[in-house]
């Protein structure tokens, strides 16, 4: 297997910026901003079903927008967990079969809250906004939308403009820098 040596039970990655991380045993000094927003950059939502590309980066800067203000920096790396592991789609990520798999995700997230010195539970305020978007991005990405089928939140004001790959990266390290800047 390319990039991966499981022979002697490791399970690793490189990843964008050089690094090898245990995915079985993360630790925060294995956490980069830089990995994060450009494998984030190049994932599409959706499983990328999906009128264009539109990347998990632009999804997580939108959350980050629309949660609670002290809540932006978890917003913006609510799906952090996915630079390092991928997504599977949430219908079969809470099908009960993927037990494992959400051990791992949670394990990943605590080690990214420990780099990035965020500490417990992602906020409700975050949940919500993931909500939203949700909806939003069904509402101008889906190929056919129907409310019904999504859950009982309304969409965003606002319409959504997918961008490339290229600029969702610039505005999720930008968007890390503002709250950066702003939290000390």
């Amino acid at each position: 297997m390319e990039n991966c040596n499981l022979s002697h039970g490791h399970a690793w990655i490189q990843t964008y910026t050089g690094k090898r991380i245990d995915l079985l045993n993360p630790t925060p000094d294995d956490i980069c901003i830089e990995d994060i927003a450009h494998a984030l950059s190049m994932q599409c939502r959706f499983s990328g079903h999906c009128k264009e590309f539109y990347s998990v980066a632009q999804h997580s800067v939108f959350v980050s927008k629309i949660c609670d203000e002290k809540d932006a920096l978890y917003g913006l790396l609510h799906d952090a967990s996915e630079a390092y592991l991928v997504d599977i789609p949430k219908p079969l990520k809470y099908s009960g079969k993927f037990n494992v798999y959400l051990q791992f995700e949670d394990k990943m997230m605590k080690v990214i809250y420990q780099h990035f010195k965020l500490s417990g539970e992602e906020p409700e305020s975050v949940k919500m906004a993931d909500r939203v978007m949700l909806m939003t991005e069904a509402r101008d990405l889906a190929t056919k939308f129907n409310p019904v089928d999504w859950g009982k939140v309304d969409p965003a004001a606002f319409t959504i403009k997918a961008v490339s790959y290229e600029e969702a990266k610039k505005m999720f390290l930008k968007r890390f820098q503002e709250l950066r800047t702003n939290n000390g």
